[in-house]
């Protein structure tokens, strides 16, 4: 006599003892929804160093800054002012000239030499001194002692000559709040004329000519009568002067070690002049220090001009001189050759100083150069570390504030500094150490802003869509760019306006594939994004190559014809194409995890037949990836089974498309269509499908796998077509009984999910009688099985990890035991035994 029992179904509410509820078959069905992984799209770098790469749309427009120059001594400003940025307001009078003096109106002479008679110079002194008014008398000594101070600084004498460092920094000199000198109690002459300062970046003057005259030395002067000039003018005399004539002298031998001698003399320089606190613009004769220095640029050595670049940045030049020397560093970037220069210098950090300090509006094209050179060290893996020692995301998260509100008449100057920079964020987004600096100094809700800011420019918007797909792949950055308000508009208003633009397109719907694998919020929020779903699926239309086997006849055409360049463009160029729908189909897939997104796309019609045709023009061969994430997102589309469903509408043809998948060679391919029939397989007419087309026979094939997933979906499958009694018999036929009791003793231990499965097809398979679908060797076994993994403390000792215990316990309670004990009940039952 046959035990009446009733049929197992996985995603089926069972109507004996096991019967689950709604909830948990829900709950078993969102478990069953998968999202899909890929990888990120390959960002190849440029073989040579350029301002633009050639994939620029900058690279060949005439206006753009070039990358190629040379540069000369006399490229430089040694005696120039640097343009301070500021119009000067026109006088509002017209000024006098002075009117030539007679021969009796002595006291309107011009001052002559002091080389006439001594009664002359007195006399003169006294006319002056009866001019002068009472109340300037308090301001202003006699000229003579003026006179007698000024000659004693133009020719000191050897015990002022011999000054030490502590009479140099003796009460009398304290310094002002930039770190200046300035005299003490000490009141002089020389006060009166505070006003009157000497050129900031040249320091040339009518003072500093007749020094130069004097020294014979080009190197500036001043003659103002200072005790700071004192400390200052012995300073540069005993030290300075003396080191600045062993650099001309040095640079004008031929020794073959004159470079590095004059690089270790410019590192004395820089340190000579840091120890007494005339770096920047401290230093009244600097353009006599830089003069020196401009000089030896035409040496040409890519080592000697880094350390000029060096100490020329450290004395702050601006204008021209900055523009050239962030020029000079530029040039010798290009070659990585170069590279190790920069690890053994500072010059990374003074560029960094540049960028801190800085207007874009008066340096712009200086900036250009200096971002351009750290977007060529980035590449270096070394350089990359000290980048971010010295807080290169941290400047740049500045920098990118400042080029936000530019007005629009610099926004082409800025355009062109954001392409380097966003360049060079993008390197730094390689090292693991960047994520938590991009998170902390908020650098990716600036990036956003940039985006809202140049979104027509694809240079910008490019490099920051490979900074996104890159810092996206980790939970930290992606949940920063989840909660910048806007991301997810913001991206698919770049998707709609860059359309055809592949390399941006694909990585932007790479950063919403990973944004969407997190959690169901951002599924949601992207869903109710306006034109969410026409954006998707219009780019989805436009990357379809509906005519796939034209291109490929043309491709063999030109390559038999002796085109095998023609033919590996046009083959690029299909790849390029697939990878962008491979992304997109992620993201759906991914998206229809979302209860209330997912119902709403299986009933969208276009996306259901946009997915099927991906299916029907493409080979397993050649678009793998493609078709197993168009299969993984049918698959989830797959569990809302509603009566306007058009997976439900559309099923037949969707399961004679997964048989190409399933008869592939790809054991992804074979699983994400063996998921498909699971689902599918609910309905008779594709159950009679399957079986009509011996599918049951590969299923049982598929049980011999080694992979757990793959025996899973198997298993789920045969217990939907053991449904009807004729195919029962036909299953056991094909020795599924055995492989179901062979996969029940190798995966149960470690997979009770799985041997609940397997146990829930074995149940379907007996239903009309053990005695006629098992042989007495295999039930004998299967009750060994069974009666050994119902023991709980035999079960679970082959647990391992112990965090993953309580884990095991509860699948082995829930999903197991039940089923276990139901077989064997059957088994012992004397209809059974009879």
């Amino acid at each position: 006599m046959e035990t009446k029992h009733e049929i197992c179904s996985p995603l089926s509410q069972r109507r004996n003892s096991l019967r689950k509820t709604c909830a948990e078959i829900v709950r078993e069905a969102r478990q069953a929804l998968r999202v899909q992984s890929t990888q990120r799209p390959f960002t190849p770098r440029d073989g040579q160093r350029h301002l633009f790469g050639t994939n620029s749309v900058r690279a060949g427009h005439e206006g753009r800054p070039p990358s190629a120059f040379s540069l000369h001594a006399q490229n430089f400003d040694a005696d120039s002012r640097p343009g301070s940025g500021t119009r000067l307001s026109p006088l509002s009078h017209k000024p006098k000239l002075p009117v030539p003096c007679s021969a009796e109106d002595s006291f309107k002479d011009f001052p002559k030499s002091p080389t006439g008679p001594v009664a002359a110079r007195k006399g003169l002194g006294r006319a002056r001194t009866r001019l002068l008014k009472p109340a300037s008398l308090t301001s202003l000594l006699p000229s003579e002692v003026c006179t007698d101070g000024l000659k004693g600084r133009l020719n000191p004498g050897p015990e002022q000559q011999q000054l030490s460092a502590k009479q140099l920094c003796s009460p009398d000199l304290a310094t002002d709040h930039r770190g200046h000198l300035k005299p003490g109690t000490r009141k002089t002459a020389s006060k009166s004329s505070k006003n009157i300062q000497p050129d900031l970046d040249s320091g040339v003057g009518p003072t500093g000519r007749r020094a130069e005259h004097e020294t014979g030395l080009g190197y500036g002067g001043s003659t103002t009568c200072t005790d700071e000039e004192d400390a200052e003018s012995l300073m540069w005399n005993n030290v300075l002067l003396p080191l600045l004539q062993e650099l001309e002298s040095v640079a004008a031998g031929s020794s073959g070690g004159s470079v590095d001698r004059l690089g270790d003399l410019c590192e004395r320089l820089r340190g000579t002049l840091a120890d007494a606190d005339m770096l920047g613009r401290r230093c009244k004769r600097r353009s006599g220090i830089l003069r020196t220095l401009f000089r030896l640029v035409d040496l040409d050595s890519a080592q000697l001009n880094l350390h000029i670049a060096e100490l020329c940045l450290a004395l702050r030049v601006s204008g021209n001189n900055l523009l050239n020397i962030c020029k000079l560093v530029f040039q010798i970037s290009r070659s990585e050759s170069n590279d190790i220069l920069f690890e053994k210098t500072s010059v990374i950090d003074s560029l960094l100083s540049v960028l801190n300090s800085e207007d874009v509006c008066v340096s712009g094209e200086a900036l250009l150069y200096c971002v351009a050179t750290l977007k060529f060290l980035s590449g270096n893996t070394t350089i990359l570390g000290l980048l971010l020692a010295n807080n290169c995301i941290g400047v740049a998260q500045e920098v990118l504030q400042k080029l936000c509100i530019v007005t629009d008449s610099d926004m082409t100057a800025a355009g062109h500094i954001l392409v380097q920079l966003t360049a060079t964020l993008r390197n730094l987004a390689d090292h693991p150490d960047s994520r938590a600096p991009f998170v902390s100094f908020c650098v990716i809700p600036a990036l956003c802003l940039v985006l809202h800011r140049y979104r027509e420019d694809k240079d910008i918007c490019t490099n920051i869509s490979r900074i996104f797909s890159k810092l996206s792949s980790y939970s930290e950055c992606c949940l920063a760019l989840a909660r910048t308000p806007d991301c997810y508009a913001l991206i698919l208003d770049l998707l709609s306006k860059h359309l055809q633009k592949q390399d941006l397109v694909v990585r932007l719907l790479f950063t919403l594939g990973n944004l969407t694998a997190k959690s169901d919020e951002p599924r949601q929020q992207l869903f109710q994004c306006k034109d969410c779903m026409p954006t998707l699926l219009r780019i989805y239309n436009s990357y379809q190559r509906r005519n796939v086997s034209l291109s490929t006849a043309s491709q063999r055409e030109a390559f038999s014809s002796g085109e095998p360049a023609a033919a590996a463009a046009a083959a690029a160029a299909a790849a390029s194409a697939d990878d962008v729908l491979v992304k997109l189909v992620r993201v759906l897939a991914n998206m229809c995890i979302h209860p209330a997104v997912g119902l709403s796309l299986a009933t969208n019609t276009t996306c259901i037949q946009l997915l099927m045709e991906t299916l029907e023009l493409r080979s397993v061969h050649e678009s793998e990836e493609l078709l197993v994430n168009a299969a993984a997102a049918i698959n989830n589309l797959s569990f809302y089974q509603e009566e306007n469903s058009e997976i439900r509408h559309n099923q037949l043809t969707i399961a004679k498309l997964m048989l190409k998948l399933l008869l592939s060679s790809s054991m992804d391919a074979m699983l994400e269509a063996t998921r498909v029939y699971g689902n599918l397989s609910l309905h008779k007419d594709v159950r009679d499908f399957l079986m009509e087309n011996k599918v049951h026979k590969f299923v049982v094939t598929l049980l011999d796998s080694k992979r757990t997933e793959m025996c899973f979906s198997a298993c789920g499958v045969l217990t939907n077509l053991t449904l009807e009694p004729p195919n029962r018999v036909c299953l056991a036929l094909e020795g599924a009984c055995a492989k179901l009791v062979d996969c029940l003793r190798d995966f149960g231990p470690a997979d009770w999910q799985l041997a609940g499965q397997a146990c829930q097809a074995l149940w379907n398979l007996i239903g009309h009688g053990s005695d006629k679908l098992l042989h007495t060797e295999e039930r004998e076994r299967l009750l060994e099985i069974l009666a050994a993994y119902s023991d709980e403390e035999e079960a679970l000792k082959w647990t391992q990890n112990e965090d993953e215990e309580d884990f095991h316990r509860a699948c082995w309670e829930s999903e197991f035991l039940p089923v276990a004990q139901k077989l064997m009940k059957v088994f012992h039952s004397p209809e059974t035994t009879a």
